[in-house]
C-alpha cells in the first residue's frame, strides 16, 4: 500500500523518513499543537508552497528547465477562484467554475508558451517567460473591472469554510471547530492528493524521459524521444499543479491581488525552497517549504526576543535587531547552501549510502 503511494519513491534515509513523518503530523494536528491565527496560516501558507514548489521542481529539477512564469500561473488559479467567486456567489458551483477556468486558461497559455518558446536555448526561454509574466502582471493590475486592479479582490466563500461558521458548541482538545479550520484541512487533503500525484508522475516512465532529457537532451532525442513535445508536456503540468496551488491560497485568503500572488518575490521564494530542499526531489519542497516559510515568518520575533535581550551590549543588540531579519535569513541560506550542496534532501540520502 505504502509503496504504491509513494509510487516507489522511499526517502531511502531514515533521518529523511523521520523528518517527513514529523513534517507530516506537525501539518496534520498543527491546530492543535499550534494554537493561534499566525501559527495557522503559517502551516496553511506552507501546504500552498508545497504544492507551488514541487510543481516547480518538475520543471527545473526535474526536466531542467529554468522558468520565471511559474507565478504566473499561480496568480491565474488565485484570479479564477476570486472572480468567480465575485460573479457568481459564495458557492461551491462558482468555485468549480472558478477552478476549471483557471485550469483551461493555465492549459493554453502553457501550451503556446511551450511549443513556441521551448525550442530555444534555456537561457532565452528564462527571458521568454520572464516578459510573459511581466506582462500578466501588468495586465491583472490594469483590468480593473475583472480583477479589481491594484486593489484586488476581497470575496466570500461558502459558509461552510467561514470563520462565523461553527457546527458544535463544545471546543474539540480545546480548540474551536469553525469553518477555517474545516478549510485547513480541505487544503492539508489536497496538497497530499496533489503532492502523491506529482510523485506518481515524476516516477512514472514518463517521468524517467524527463529525467533523461535533463541529463543529455541531446542522447534522449538521438534514441527516439521527441524532446519538445515531453517538455512542453511537463511546462503544462507543472503549470496546472500551480494553478491549483493558487487556487488553494485565494481560498484561504479570500483575498486575492498582483502581490499576493503574481509578485515576482513568489518566484524568488520558490527558487530559494528548491534550492534549499533539494533539486530533483519531491520530497524537498516540503522540507525546503517548512523550513524558509518558518524562518521567514518567526526569525524577526526570534531577534526581537534576542535584541531585547542584549540590551546591555548596543553592538550587539543593534545586529540583532528586527529591522535586520532579512539579512540573517540570507546569512541562513548561504549557510545552507553551503553545508548542503544538493539540499537538504540530497545531502540525507547521501549520508545514508555512505553508511551502506
Amino acid at each position: 500500500m505504502l509503496n504504491r503511494l509513494l509510487s516507489g519513491d522511499y526517502p531511502r534515509s531514515r533521518v529523511l523518513a523521520a523528518i517527513l513523518v514529523v513534517l507530516m503530523l506537525g501539518l496534520a494536528f498543527a491546530p492543535f499543537i499550534f494554537p493561534g491565527v499566525k501559527a495557522l496560516s503559517v502551516a496553511a501558507k506552507v501546504l500552498v508552497f508545497v504544492v507551488l514548489v514541487a510543481s516547480f521542481d518538475l520543471l527545473l529539477g526535474y526536466t531542467g528547465i529554468v522558468s520565471f512564469a511559474h507565478t504566473m500561473f499561480f496568480g491565474i488559479g488565485a484570479y479564477g477562484v476570486a472572480v468567480a467567486t465575485t460573479r457568481m456567489g459564495p458557492t461551491w458551483s462558482a468555485l468549480a467554475v472558478g477552478i476549471a477556468g483557471a485550469l483551461v486558461l493555465s492549459l493554453l497559455l502553457s501550451l503556446a508558451v511551450g511549443l513556441f518558446s521551448l525550442r530555444v536555448r534555456a537561457i532565452f526561454f528564462a527571458m521568454i517567460t520572464l516578459a510573459v509574466a511581466a506582462a500578466f502582471q501588468t495586465l491583472a493590475s490594469q483590468l480593473s473591472d475583472i480583477t479589481g486592479g491594484e486593489d484586488g479582490l476581497t470575496f466570500k466563500v461558502p459558509e461552510i469554510l467561514s470563520p462565523s461558521f461553527e457546527p458544535f458548541d463544545d471546543p474539540f482538545l480545546g480548540v474551536t471547530i469553525d469553518g477555517r479550520l474545516i478549510c485547513y484541512y480541505l487544503l492539508f487533503v489536497t496538497a497530499v492528493v496533489l503532492v502523491l500525484a506529482l510523485l506518481r508522475i515524476v516516477n512514472s516512465p514518463f517521468g524517467r524521459v524527463l529525467q533523461a532529457i535533463r541529463e543529455n537532451e541531446f542522447r534522449a532525442e538521438a534514441i527516439g524521444y521527441r524532446v519538445v513535445v515531453y517538455r512542453t508536456t511537463s511546462s503544462v503540468l507543472s503549470a496546472l499543479f500551480a494553478t491549483l496551488a493558487g487556487a488553494m491560497l485565494a481560498l484561504w485568503l479570500r483575498y486575492n491581488g498582483p502581490d499576493t500572488s503574481l509578485s515576482f518575490e513568489i518566484m524568488m521564494d520558490c527558487l530559494l525552497i528548491v534550492v534549499i530542499g533539494g533539486m530533483g526531489t519531491i520530497y524537498g519542497s516540503a522540507i525546503g517549504a517548512v523550513l524558509f516559510l518558518v524562518a521567514q515568518s518567526y526569525l524577526q520575533d526570534l531577534l526581537r526576543l534576542g535584541h531585547e535581550a542584549t540590551s546591555a551590549l548596543p553592538w550587539l543588540s543593534a545586529l540583532l535587531s528586527p529591522d535586520r531579519w532579512l539579512l540573517w535569513l540570507g546569512l541562513l541560506f548561504v549557510l545552507s547552501v553551503y553545508y548542503f550542496p544538493t539540499g537538504v534532501v540530497g545531502r540525507l540520502r547521501a549520508s545514508a549510502l555512505r553508511k551502506v
